[in-house]
């Protein structure tokens, strides 16, 4: 999605400290979203929450939990009032959280950049490019590649910004194989 410049998969909502994937103490898996608020706004990051899961069922715990985390008033109110629309047009009841952000904790390495994480040969050349974890992590180009291998974007954007995410041209090959099976034409993540 244009204007988000990372993403970050770890912990929050619960009451302990440095919470792991098999101790997580209320906690619940999340996303941590960085973005830059000239090119895309909180409200749609919303409209690609709602749309990217299902908010009407009951988890079977808090750890999969749909939440929202607000960091201030505006944004409690935008997601309220984005909750309040998904229910009134979905006819269904929504179980979504929205609660205040307090503590977001990192998760474990092997959960970041879960579907890039399913292209070896992407991964091989991009832990080259990338020899420490964080700035693996960190990266947007890291952020942006995730987002087309696992089927989210345009092809237009893919092909606008193909050349500027520093992979070879085997990896730019792959990244179009991947994109041809399917891109989500009208989702304008990743």
């Amino acid at each position: 999605m244009d204007g988000v410049v990372r993403t970050r998969v770890g912990y929050a909502g619960g009451s302990s400290n440095n919470p792991t994937y098999y101790n997580l103490d209320g906690h619940s898996e999340t996303i941590q979203i960085e973005y830059d608020e000239t090119r895309v706004t909180y409200e749609q990051l919303l409209e690609v929450f709602w749309d990217s899961h299902h908010p009407t069922g009951q988890p079977y715990s808090r750890q999969y939990m749909s939440i929202v985390f607000y960091h201030n008033e505006e944004q409690r109110r935008l997601a309220i009032e984005s909750k309040e629309r998904e229910e009134s047009g979905s006819g269904f009841s929504i179980v979504t959280e929205i609660i205040p952000y307090s503590e977001f904790y990192l998760a474990e390495d092997y959960h970041q950049k879960h579907y890039l994480r399913q292209e070896s040969s992407l991964i091989q050349e991009l832990s080259t490019i990338y020899p420490d974890i964080s700035d693996f992590i960190e990266s947007t180009a890291v952020t942006r590649l995730n987002g087309y291998v696992g089927g989210y974007g345009t092809p237009e954007t893919l092909e606008k910004e193909l050349n500027s995410l520093g992979l070879s041209e085997a990896s730019q090959m792959r990244l179009l194989e991947i994109a041809d099976r399917g891109l989500v034409p009208g989702c304008a993540v990743p």
